[in-house]
């Protein structure tokens, strides 16, 4: 099965690594993304590959939102009603999840590697949640597509690299352990775009572009997230080394590939980058 249409491939080809655009999709019939696949998944991962949560937020928020108490299972099974958000991290650990996640990067692969550089460690995150569900105002310090399989959404997302959305300061205390939350204010909405998802549908979401997503009210919502995290993708979550990289492109053209940026000594490219985190994005589902 393909599941990038020609069309997208193109707009892609066209659009990354920096700018944010919409895509198609084949993913809304995959068996292995239905709800009973998805709990017997969640059953089946480490606990520290799971994260779920109250999903009725405000855009911004302080600290990691309550646990439920409902089990990871039942929160799946149920998400019409159990009021949750839940997050499977690094799904590509279980063989099937893995062949499905590379399968679609394979489509894109060309196309990331001519621009960016090899893939270092493709990884896979799927979010559910309930109508009306809020994903908070973030950062993500990665690339990522997000994949809308059910229900529909509204990402609202921020211009990237700008320190008056996502401060340096936060970024550098997220790679030595801190939180990718930021703090909102009313604001910032007018810098913001607007993408509304619909199943069959994806976005691009340039790294450190901060979102929020609200899942729209009648149904829940399921995404399915992936990074192609190769070594200018994480490069370029440095905000300094952004900013460097657009007036460069402003004088001279054209972008060219950046020199390697060396990892922090003792974290090595992953924990420079921190690639096993998943990508967030601020979101309300409607129920």
């Amino acid at each position: 099965m393909t599941v990038f249409p020609p069309e997208s491939r193109a707009a892609f080809a066209a659009n990354y690594p920096e700018v944010p655009h919409k895509l198609r999709h084949a993913l809304q019939r995959e068996p292995l993304l239905e709800l009973d696949a998805l709990a017997r998944l969640a059953e089946a991962l480490a606990p520290s590959a799971v994260e779920y949560n109250f999903a009725d937020l405000p855009i911004g928020i302080t600290a990691k939102p309550d646990p439920t108490g409902i089990p990871i299972g039942e929160t799946i099974r149920r998400i019409g009603e159990t009021g949750s958000w839940a997050a499977l991290k690094n799904i590509e650990q279980v063989p099937e999840y893995e062949a499905l996640l590379h399968g679609l990067l394979d489509e894109l692969r060309p196309l990331i590697e001519a621009r960016t550089g090899a893939l270092q460690k493709p990884q896979g995150f799927i979010f559910i949640t309930s109508p009306g569900g809020m994903t908070p105002y973030h950062f993500d310090p990665e690339h990522n597509i997000l994949l809308q399989i059910r229900g529909s959404k509204v990402m609202t997302q921020f211009p990237a690299g700008d320190p008056a959305y996502a401060p340096d300061e936060i970024h550098e205390t997220y790679h030595t352990g801190g939180g990718r939350e930021l703090t909102w204010r009313d604001e910032l909405l007018a810098g913001g775009t607007q993408f509304p998802l619909q199943p069959g549908e994806a976005l691009f979401v340039p790294v450190m572009a901060p979102p929020f997503r609200a899942q729209r009210a009648g149904a829940f919502g399921l995404a399915f997230d992936h990074m192609a995290v190769g070594l200018v993708v994480c490069r370029s979550g440095r905000p300094g080394v952004q900013r460097r990289a657009a007036a460069n492109r402003a004088e001279s053209g054209p972008a060219r590939p950046l020199a390697p940026a060396k990892p922090r000594q003792g974290t090595g490219l992953a924990g420079l980058c921190k690639v096993a985190r998943p990508a967030l994005t601020m979101t309300r589902s409607t129920a």
